[in-house]
């Protein structure tokens, strides 16, 4: 009987063993992104960060460098049509040329033709793993009937941001607008 005690003890020992370095090779199992909790104050910042981006965009404030300013260094801007990204404005000499301004001054305020103006409605804010992503519509809307031109006019598509939270604030990671809703999904 002994025997029999010792020979399953040792096959159960073997097993283990097998099993333990079988284990010890495979990669550990992926743990889930951390998605950071908002509060009612970042919902309330990050709305009012939107709400900069567009009078810092329609009045070319401080030569564009107040829209520039609402970026992480890294940050940038790009427009999307038919699901392809153009090119990037990044940097903050880029992104205040990309608002009208930079080194050469604003130069779309000097235009007679019509006005910029951004009304950007629907915000969603939902958290991210850095931070929070968004999504909202865009609307240009005309003066007594008159419109900047016929691309800007009423619905043009919507942003989709990615948002970070930094020592300044909130601030933008990343804003694509999309041009084409048409084919706009509304997700991030």
């Amino acid at each position: 009987m002994s025997k029999w005690i010792a020979l399953a003890t040792l096959t159960l020992s073997i097993t283990f063993m097998a099993r333990v370095g079988v284990e010890s090779q495979q990669p550990p199992l992926q743990q889930p992104a951390k998605v950071v909790k908002l509060t009612a104050l970042d919902y309330a910042e990050i709305q009012q960060l939107v709400a900069k981006y567009a009078w810092a965009n329609d009045t070319c404030r401080n030569n564009g460098y107040d829209y520039a300013d609402l970026y992480t260094p890294d940050g940038w801007f790009a427009a999307s049509q038919d699901g392809k990204l153009g090119n990037k404005s990044q940097g903050r000499e880029k992104l205040a040329e990309a608002a009208g301004g930079g080194s050469r001054g604003c130069t779309k305020l000097q235009r007679p033709e019509g006005l910029w103006i951004h009304d950007i409605v629907n915000l969603i804010i939902e958290p991210a793993e850095e931070g929070a992503t968004g999504q909202s519509r865009l609307v240009y809307p005309a003066l007594r009937g008159v419109s900047f031109d016929a691309v800007h006019a009423g619905h043009v598509g919507g942003y989709d941001y990615v948002f970070v939270r930094t020592p300044n604030g909130w601030r933008f990671k990343s804003v694509t607008h999309v041009m084409d809703h048409q084919s706009w999904n509304g997700h991030a």
